[in-house]
């Protein structure tokens, strides 16, 4: 039985996060991920000045705050199995749990979708603001919409399938479990929300973190695309339309996960977003077929928890029968 417990763990895992998910106001991993890489940051910008400096000031932060979350939370595992196995098998589950933002995503989506569809435009607003940062004051529906399904595409990989493959591979390395490799990903893709933009003051220091994150989640992105392809039995069509708009976007995953979901719903996302006094405009990615609805919202929410759960049944299977 000692064999199966990173599948055990791995399956309460992904009970707990489509149950409850992240209980607000209770501690989360990332919280402490967050204030580490602000101290770091804040004493890089003090001490380091020069592009060079910072660069290997940056990667030294990188792989520290990467470093710390692997190795923690393999050793808090280590010693709660040395207390007890069911000890140290129920705090790996909820530790898992927390990498994962299946049911957060659905809240998000709901919160936004909920107020919209009662005809309450500036709640709808409100909500949404908390999930992405262009600004929403003057969104009408349907830039709404695409705000909400463009939210939901990307943190797709990053908050779902992408968690899920590195708690996978390592459920399938003997004595490591799926706990430490998922949240290394997690302090990456926290690294990048944070120090990873193209832009002063986090230029230099955040450039190896946004590289590493791209380089961690091309796999999983690609096949969450080829997955999602699968399972809407679209996957020429999906694989045509990214090859021909995703290579468009700056970001080389968040263009391919965006255009997945837009290829399956037969919508366009993209477009021009605002950022206070700053105007984007992203690459339309997917042809405009149908508008995009409320249903399409629910589609793709759908879609996500499906390939998550075909990811989660293959990797236990797989799991036990290595």
């Amino acid at each position: 039985m000692v064999f199966f417990w990173p599948q055990i763990a791995l399956a309460i895992a992904s009970i707990l996060d489509f149950a409850i998910g992240d209980p607000w106001h209770w501690p989360h991993p990332v919280q402490l991920m967050g204030k580490l890489i602000a101290q770091g940051t804040e004493f890089i910008l003090k001490s380091f000045h020069s592009p060079q400096s910072q660069r290997w000031a940056g990667v030294i932060l990188g792989l520290t705050v990467i470093g710390v979350a692997v190795l923690v939370s393999d050793r808090i595992i280590w010693l709660a199995n040395k207390g007890h196995p069911l000890l140290g098998i129920g705090l790996e589950s909820i530790l898992l749990a927390s990498c994962f933002a299946g049911r957060s995503l659905h809240h998000a989506a709901l919160d936004v979708l909920n107020p919209l569809q009662a005809g309450d435009l500036p709640s709808a607003r409100q909500k949404l603001s908390l999930y992405v940062g262009r600004d929403t004051q003057t969104l009408d529906e349907p830039e709404i919409l695409r705000a909400v399904l463009e939210t939901i595409a990307e943190n797709a990989i990053d908050g779902v399938t992408a968690p899920l493959f590195y708690a996978i591979l390592g459920s399938l390395i003997p004595g490591l479990g799926g706990l430490p490799l998922a949240m290394g990903y997690k302090a990456a893709s926290t690294l990048d929300s944070m120090i990873g933009y193209r832009e002063s003051p986090y230029l230099y220091i955040g450039w190896f973190s946004a590289k590493l994150e791209d380089l961690l989640t091309w796999l999983p992105c690609r096949l969450t695309v080829i997955t999602l392809g699968l399972l809407s039995g679209q996957l020429k069509k999906v694989w045509v339309l990214c090859k021909r708009d995703a290579v468009h976007d700056p970001s080389p995953n968040s263009g391919w996960s965006e255009c997945v979901y837009a290829a399956i719903l037969g919508v366009q996302l993209g477009g021009v977003n605002r950022y206070g006094s700053t105007i984007k405009i992203k690459p339309l990615l997917g042809d405009r077929i149908h508008p995009i609805t409320p249903t399409s919202i629910r589609q793709a929410l759908s879609l996500t928890r499906h390939c998550f759960l075909i990811w989660l049944g293959l990797g236990i299977s797989l799991g036990l029968l290595l």
